[in-house]
């Protein structure tokens, strides 16, 4: 497996230089995708259901390439983001920092690295779906620009496994 390492420079004035060099973004590919799945699993806030299994993140991945990206430090994994789009509008899911691993810009990075992506294929708004009663990340979010949108209901439906 090969992979290009992503510069984490796009807002350097968020971190100071030795944050910054203490660990490497990469495109997500479904190579970590155990790695990326037992972050997840770990995660408080990450709701993970049937549409998470292997086989639809490949599929995810391959629809959305170089849009979600891994972050490692020391050789381990320890964060994640899923981005993708539907042409029009980003969308991103289950951004995901190992518990040691937080409040060091690893996080916001991995944000960046997503928006970056989106943005060199023209989508300039992005949505993310979290967890009403997860207060940290709602804070997060916060904490990085992202606001709620209270007009706004989201609804869903499925046809088959209500797992989906």
């Amino acid at each position: 497996m090969t992979s290009t390492s992503l510069a984490v420079v796009l807002f350097p004035t968020y971190y100071p230089a030795s944050v910054l060099m203490s660990f490497t973004l990469t495109a997500m590919t479904i190579e970590h995708y155990d790695a990326v799945l037992a972050l997840w699993q770990a995660s408080a806030g990450v709701g993970l259901r049937l549409a998470d299994e292997k086989e639809h993140i490949a599929r995810y991945l391959r629809r959305n390439p170089g849009l979600s990206f891994v972050a490692h430090r020391n050789g381990r994994l320890v964060g994640a983001v899923l981005c993708g789009h539907d042409g029009r509008r980003g969308y991103i899911h289950h951004l995901a920092v190992a518990a040691p691993h937080r409040r060091q810009g690893i996080g916001r990075a991995l944000v960046e690295q997503a928006l970056a992506g989106l943005s060199v294929i023209g989508i300039q708004k992005c949505h993310l779906f979290v967890f009403q009663d997860n207060d940290e990340a709602i804070a997060f979010w916060q904490k990085i620009g992202w606001f709620e949108r209270n007009e706004l209901l989201v609804m869903s439906r499925l046809d088959g496994d209500a797992n989906a």
